[in-house]
């Protein structure tokens, strides 16, 4: 039983103290105290309220913690920098792992400081059947392994059948999902019949690769029509560039007529993934209109120079990780197209962060602050401070910028994820997964030069009731992140 005062008032755990409560599903905005009892929101009152810790946040923020769809920065460093970011849900949704009970159990040995979960990875089902590359629940075998060939051939229907069977085991042990890197309508059938969402990288589309066998905005939301499957569309601003406005009327038309499409993006004008990938080839850049030089490798920093570098790279390390260019962040033309992808109708802020690089060989995961010899895309540390500090600058709805980070996510998940349906909201039962900022300073600090810096303007986040930020510095050892699985 709670204590109680000698005024008989309930005395919390934590009570967050005179701060402006946001609330992005009962429209709650306004000056109040929130009283966390363990794991979960046990008060939310606009009277005072009595806790064994008091923590004043009078002229801040009070929201659900972030919740990242789209993450592949899963490993301690990477973490960290998402929670500095406001996010307490950190998933990997779109490349998945296999198989994912080896993925959770590496996690559960570890620990987080931030709650995590995996998709089953569709790419590594693949690689295994076709071209007999083992799983082992990592992220390092899809990217090594993703100029392979082999695994991007023709399957033939007892290789198709293989598939589907380690996508169903996957399923079967909690799984998030299916994570795609291309649209294949047998998975969708698998996930629309397991009830769980894919979570895709969508083909090219015509406008950027005229000899492709079917657009890859129709390829989707076909395959949401055809076969009922929840088909959330991964990053639609790196794949869908200047054809944006083509491919969200596409969307539009596919949820008119009754198929369930969500979207998802991040506000960079840059993408990154490993060098090996398949448009990374010389000849496919020229598709896009850019050439090597648009490509940061980033274990030495260099911009490629030319074709005979790139090719060199893909070969030696085919899972090094690039930042490459696909639009131009301070092209106004190019900044406005990226704004209308997070402003598109339930469209969700999800960062596509990339796992911190060592430059320096002596690798040091416990290491923090993060020295300047590791370095990601800005992404993985500033997704959401950026995205709602550009919000703020328009003059845009704080509540509706929020519920693009916190329940829209959840929403996507909670009716295969039954722990999601207790994130994105700050209301009384709630899990108590928090973040406190100062709207005014909110914003991100890390850019394409100096990568892994923290964002400010975060003053709090709480992961089950527990501070992994407090005062914004971060709380080392805290560890209280769960895996979540369907």
């Amino acid at each position: 039983m709670r204590a109680l005062t000698l005024r008989g008032m309930a005395v919390y755990d934590l009570v967050l103290r005179g701060g402006r409560a946001v609330d992005p599903e009962s429209g709650l905005d306004g000056v109040r105290d929130v009283g966390i009892d363990g794991r979960q929101i046990a008060s939310i009152s606009s009277d005072p309220l009595d806790g064994t810790t008091v923590v004043e946040v009078g002229g801040m923020v009070v929201a659900p913690g972030f919740i990242d769809l789209h993450s592949h920065a899963q490993t301690l460093a990477g973490r960290r920098l998402h929670a500095c970011d406001g996010v307490t849900t950190v998933l990997d949704l779109e490349a998945g792992r296999a198989p994912v009970s080896a993925a959770y159990e590496r996690d559960e040995q570890y620990g987080s400081p931030v709650h995590y979960g995996f998709s089953v990875s569709w790419a590594a089902a693949r690689m295994e059947v076709l071209a007999g590359v083992p799983s082992d629940g990592g992220l390092g075998t899809i990217l090594d392994n993703m100029a392979d060939p082999a695994w991007q051939r023709a399957a033939s229907a007892t290789e198709v059948t293989a598939i589907l069977e380690r996508l169903t085991d996957g399923i079967g042990d909690g799984a998030i999902g299916i994570g795609l890197l291309m649209e294949y309508t047998e998975v969708a059938r698998l996930a629309s019949t397991a009830g769980v969402p894919t979570f895709t990288h969508s083909r090219d589309l015509v406008e950027t690769t005229p000899s492709v066998r079917i657009d890859g905005a129709e390829e989707l939301v076909r395959a949401a029509s055809e076969t009922g499957a929840h088909m959330h569309y991964c990053h639609i601003n790196s794949t869908s560039t200047r054809h944006l406005d083509r491919v969200h009327r596409l969307v539009e038309r596919c949820r008119a007529d009754g198929a369930t499409v969500t979207t998802e993006a991040y506000p960079y004008g840059s993408g990154s993934t490993a060098i090996g990938a398949v448009f990374l080839s010389p000849e496919r850049l020229a598709d896009r209109g850019i050439d090597t030089t648009s490509v940061t490798y980033l274990p030495t920093g260099e911009r490629v120079r030319d074709a005979t570098r790139l090719l060199e790279l893909r070969a030696t390390d085919p899972g090094g990780l690039v930042v490459f260019d696909f639009m131009d962040d301070d092209d106004p033309g190019d900044h406005a197209i990226l704004r209308r992808a997070l402003q598109f109708d339930g469209a969700i802020v999800a960062s596509d962060g990339m796992p911190p690089v060592w430059k320096d060989p002596v690798v040091d995961p416990l290491t923090w602050p993060l020295p300047p010899a590791v370095v990601t895309h800005p992404r993985t540390a500033g997704c959401f401070s950026r995205a709602l500090r550009l919000w703020r600058e328009e003059g845009a709805a704080l509540a509706d910028a929020l519920r693009r980070c916190t329940l829209l996510p959840a929403r996507v998940l909670e009716g295969c994820v039954p722990a999601m349906r207790d994130k994105g909201r700050l209301q009384v039962g709630a899990d108590a997964d928090v973040v406190v900022f100062d709207y005014e300073r909110i914003s991100d600090q890390a850019s394409y030069q100096e990568s892994t810096r923290p964002s400010t303007g975060i003053i709090h986040v709480l992961v089950d009731g527990t501070f992994v930020v407090r005062d914004e510095h971060l709380v080392l050892d805290a560890l209280p992140g769960r895996g979540l699985r369907a």
